[in-house]
């Protein structure tokens, strides 16, 4: 991986500028690098730097320079992402035993912001299917995670995470899709909606109702594409994370193997949230990677774009409004980190901080993307401009993954209850 370093090639997602300006924008991000001040290498083991740095480079030469046709035309980059899988990003905190890479949730934190900023679409499908991969490697028994995990931590198999209904998405206790037994099979009927890769994916994570109502009465299938009774909805037409097709999920008398359940039966919505927990730090390490590489396109916009007869960056208004994006990165780093951490080590505060660490993250790197759009002037508001994808890819993130609204109500909930 000769040539520029990581953090270089980052900037050269200023590449992505219009006509004149391409070659200016190359050419003063390969001369800069990046403040030590908000380096994300800072604090980190020289193993996590090195892995760092394989995803920084993977990210610069192998999505940067496609993200912007695979918005465009809507292309599931399913080739980029099994080179992805040979470095180790297909099953990254799944057991080495069935093909993972067995790294920690801060290493696979530091993993999907930096792959982040070269795609944060893209990114934020294989963060998905990371967690799919690790919930059939943590709840699965050993023939199911023989059968599932080699092929999906190679991305040989695509994965995705079956939850949302059409009317249950922050209510997802009150889920509707029902799981007869009859046998050796359920009978799965009903629909999911806003499914990451719904369509073009190859194993399914459904929570399904298989008892009464409430939390208890769910279970976790899995579900394997091609089985009857399993069909798709329309390709839906999204703002953003438009390099992964989103589909409704439809199960019409869909038959399903008892041996593919996870766990036992009841334990699905406990199966469900605990992989939410590591999906929440996933989606805000992808905001932390926008972030990052927002800060870097504004800080090279200023020091070259000129008005009333001088650089952008000598406007003290812009200064101060870059620094407290800077401040911003970092303290939301910082959070992430903590949370991953937390996560990692069954501390009894992960739950809250990495509801804490979804909110704040994907709210305050929103604000810095989107501030970082607002510097660019009218450039920013053009497609040639790789600021507004970050704008438009991290919107979401405010969303899925648990609305921001939940986050607070989790949050609020640990404050008030615990004595």
């Amino acid at each position: 991986m000769a040539g520029l370093g990581p953090l270089a090639r980052i900037a050269r997602l200023g590449s992505n500028l219009c006509r004149n300006h391409r070659l200016i924008f190359n050419k003063s991000s390969q001369r800069r690098g990046i403040a030590s001040c908000i380096d994300p290498a800072q604090g980190l083991t020289d193993e996590q730097k090195e892995f760092q740095k394989v995803a920084f480079d993977f990210a610069a030469n192998e999505m940067a320079p496609h993200m912007a046709e695979w918005d465009q035309k809507e292309i599931f980059p399913v080739e980029t992402m099994r080179k992805a899988a040979q470095l180790g990003f297909g099953g990254i905190y799944v057991q080495p035993d069935v093909g993972g890479s067995g790294l920690s949730r801060l290493d696979t934190s530091i993993i999907f912001e930096a792959l982040s900023t070269g795609c944060v679409s893209t990114t934020a499908y294989i963060s998905i299917h990371n967690m799919c991969a690790w919930m059939i490697d943590t709840f699965g028994n050993d023939e199911q995670r023989e059968k599932f995990c080699p092929d999906l931590c190679s991305m040989e198999k695509f994965a995705s995470y079956c939850l949302t209904e059409p009317g249950s998405g922050s209510d997802a206790a009150s889920l509707l899709t029902s799981a007869q037994r009859k046998g050796d099979h359920y009978i799965l009927n009903g629909s999911k909606a806003f499914i990451s890769g719904g369509g073009d994916t190859d194993v399914y994570v459904v929570m399904c109702r298989t008892g009464g109502k409430g939390p208890k009465g769910i279970s976790c299938l899995v579900v394997e594409k091609g089985t009857p009774g399993l069909s798709f909805g329309k390709k839906e037409k999204k703002v953003g994370w438009n390099s992964q097709p989103t589909r409704a999920v439809i199960f019409e008398d869909c038959a399903v193997p008892v041996s593919n359940r996870l766990g036992e039966e009841g334990q699905g919505f406990g199966i469900a949230m605990r992989g939410l927990n590591g999906g929440r730090i996933n989606i805000a390490s992808c905001s932390l990677g926008a972030a990052h590489a927002s800060v870097q396109l504004a800080r090279d916009h200023l020091l070259v774009r000129k008005q009333f007869g001088e650089t952008l960056s000598n406007n003290q208004f812009l200064q101060f409004k870059l620094a407290e994006m800077a401040t911003k990165l970092v303290a939301s780093r910082l959070l992430v980190r903590e949370a991953a951490t937390a996560l990692q080590e069954g501390r009894p505060d992960a739950v809250s901080l990495c509801s804490m660490a979804k909110l704040f993250v994907t709210d305050e790197c929103f604000d810095i993307c989107n501030q970082a759009l607002q510097m660019h002037g009218g450039y920013g508001y053009l497609k040639d401009y790789a600021v507004q994808q970050f704008v438009r890819d991290i919107r979401v993130h405010q969303i899925l993954e648990g609305t921001n609204e939940v986050m607070r109500m989790i949050i609020s909930r640990n404050l008030l209850t615990e004595s």
